[in-house]
């Protein structure tokens, strides 16, 4: 029975006529590994034979297509001996981790402790440094200085009657103002008496405390 040749999904075959040589990547963060190129001897002697036929035809004409047949077969017996070699000379910087099933670089995503890939079983280091550096993120972006024109817009002015547009000309409000831009009417009724201090009812055109007159 032939014997099988093993081989993984992350390679590119980089031969050429004239040799081989196999590039294997890691499935996780992408290293690349070459193999050092391999001359094929089978593939110079049909070079040779192919100039020699372009310079002289006749029998070195016959010579370079009995070559080309030769290369068909021993070309791919010598390309299957170097994919082995190549795959025995990779193997150790690689390993298949048991869970995901995925080839890693053990130089970059191998567990050691764990026995698993990184991806699998990341490592707890990091993992705790980058989510402190997520959290730290979010507090930045909670605590972040509110703009001037947004204050606003904070919970003590949501509890107002905050209106879009002007009742008087009808114009359209880009912000929660005190006053219409357009006419300058009041948008605000008053939250409280400017005579004894009493905290206004909406809508309220006289203190029901002092009976002093509401402005605005």
């Amino acid at each position: 029975m032939a014997e099988k040749i093993e081989f993984v999904r992350n390679y590119h075959d980089q031969s050429t006529d004239q040799g081989f040589q196999f590039e294997f990547y890691c499935d996780r963060c992408g290293t690349g590994y070459r193999t050092p190129f391999k001359a094929s001897a089978t593939g110079t002697i049909t070079g040779a034979l192919d100039a020699a036929s372009s310079m002289f035809g006749g029998f070195f004409g016959r010579a370079a297509d009995l070559g080309d047949r030769v290369h068909s077969a021993a070309y791919q017996r010598a390309k299957d001996a170097a994919f082995i070699e190549a795959v025995q000379d990779i193997k150790p910087d690689f390993i298949q981790c048991p869970r995901c099933q995925r080839w890693v670089c053990r130089e970059k995503c191998w567990n050691t402790k764990r026995g698993l890939c990184k991806e699998c079983a990341p490592d707890l280091g990091v993992e705790m440094s980058a989510a402190q550096a997520s959290r730290s993120v979010e507090e930045v972006w909670a605590h972040a200085a509110m703009a001037e024109e947004d204050k606003k817009l904070s919970t003590e002015n949501w509890r107002q009657t905050i209106v879009a547009t002007c009742p008087k000309c009808e114009t359209p409000l880009q912000t929660n103002a005190k006053f219409c831009p357009n006419c300058g009417a009041a948008l605000k009724s008053a939250d409280h008496c400017t005579q004894c201090g009493t905290k206004l009812p909406p809508n309220s055109k006289f203190c029901p405390d002092c009976g002093a007159k509401v402005e605005g």
